[in-house]
């Protein structure tokens, strides 16, 4: 049982702690900007560049343009276990290439559950009620190559917000809200690419990716004046095999990603159309370059694709003290044997002073998939993550 304070309290701690008037504290909606699956958490919260399985469809669903065959996954998360409250996620993700369309389609389902909380009076602390929040948001999308190299991906989201199932005293608006929202998707994995200063073909190790997501109208709960933008954000992502061989891989991501919202001193926010440019340029531009998000991750697999399989992986994940102030490290592990995978992702702040008993601390992430046919376009190799 937890109060409205305590649903405040949540929804900030959501995804950024401290965050100035302009970012994400300032967006609705948040959970969107979730990593949702354990192995892109496990990598420092990347994938932008890898995409390599069903949770394309968050990181990038240009990606799965690269893949064939079908997957299924369900990921669940105990989020932000410090609180000691019902907070939890469920991802659900789909894919499957239909050579008649020449492309995948996808499609996803996420679940943020807040709670119960008790509905107090507007002149008494006594409960009247219980009421129970959550997010929720299903996303359908297409990813085909449009050349050897080049992948492109789009989502269509309909999002739903349901902090309170009806207005207190005098409150107006039901306290659910419903919005769209679309993704567009690139990634480039190029068949040979040889570089002059090191004179060695890197292509089929290399992929870059773009994702811009959560491009929407505002979301409102009471009326279109009390409107909020959700959280529209660019994503740049590398990832590169350093090394492979008959039962060893060993790959490097990056992530850059930063939220394209934008608003003033007095609260008001542009409309997404404006806020794609002014979100760069309404502050310093030393300033803008700090409100980049960086991540990092570092994934080994061990054994033969179509047998067993085992990775190892690690991340770290860096927000500017000034603009979220989110810092922490991740691990993780995987499976796959057969059809059958299962992933796991671990959070921690402890290792940073500063960060002792930090809300995110000690999140886990655990992810069940199955992928069946075959898995992957022959001309770029096995992706390890199927």
């Amino acid at each position: 049982m937890k109060s409205y304070i305590g649903l405040l309290v949540v929804l900030i701690m959501l995804t950024g702690i401290n965050r100035e008037l302009y970012g994400q504290g300032e967006a609705a909606v948040t959970f969107l900007l979730l990593a949702p699956d354990s192995r892109g958490g496990a990598l420092g919260e990347t994938g932008t560049g890898l995409a390599d399985n069903s949770a394309a469809i968050f990181w990038n669903p240009s990606g799965i343009a690269f893949l064939t065959g079908q997957e299924v996954s369900i990921t669940h998360s105990n989020w932000l276990p410090q609180f000691k409250l019902d907070l939890f996620y469920d991802y659900l993700t789909y894919r499957n290439y239909i050579e008649e369309i020449n492309g995948s389609v996808l499609a996803s389902i996420t679940y943020m559950n807040y709670g119960e909380f008790v509905r107090t009076g507007p002149d008494s602390p006594d409960p009247i009620g219980t009421f129970r929040s959550f997010d929720a948001a299903l996303t359908l999308g297409y990813a085909t190559k449009v050349h050897s190299d080049w992948g492109l991906g789009f989502n269509f989201r309909i999002i739903h917000s349901n902090l309170s199932d009806k207005p207190t005293a005098e409150e107006q608006g039901t306290g659910k809200a419903t919005t769209v929202s679309f993704d567009i998707g690139a990634m480039w994995r190029p068949e040979k690419l040889v570089l002059p200063f090191i004179d060695e073909d890197i292509g089929k190790n290399l992929s870059i990716g773009f994702n811009l997501s959560n491009v929407g109208p505002k979301i409102f709960y009471i009326d279109q004046d009390q409107a909020d933008p959700i959280p529209t954000n660019l994503r740049l992502g590398f990832a590169y095999r350093i090394f492979t061989d008959d039962f060893n891989s060993l790959t490097a991501t990056l992530d850059f990603s930063k939220l394209l919202v934008s608003k003033d001193s007095t609260g008001q926010s542009d409309e997404v159309y404006k806020a794609l440019f002014t979100s760069w340029t309404n502050r310093p531009f030393n300033e803008e370059i700090r409100d980049i998000v960086t991540s990092f991750g570092i994934e080994y697999w061990y054994g033969q694709p179509g047998d067993f399989l085992f990775a190892l992986r690690g991340g770290f994940f860096y927000e500017d003290p000034s603009f979220g102030n989110r810092k922490f490290i991740t691990l993780g592990a995987g499976i796959r044997y057969a059809i059958y995978g299962f992933d796991f992702g671990y959070i921690s702040t402890s290792v940073f002073k500063d960060r002792e008993k930090h809300p995110l601390d000690d999140t886990l992430r655990f992810t069940f998939l199955v992928g069946w046919g075959s898995q992957v376009d022959n001309t770029k190799g096995l992706p390890r993550g199927i």
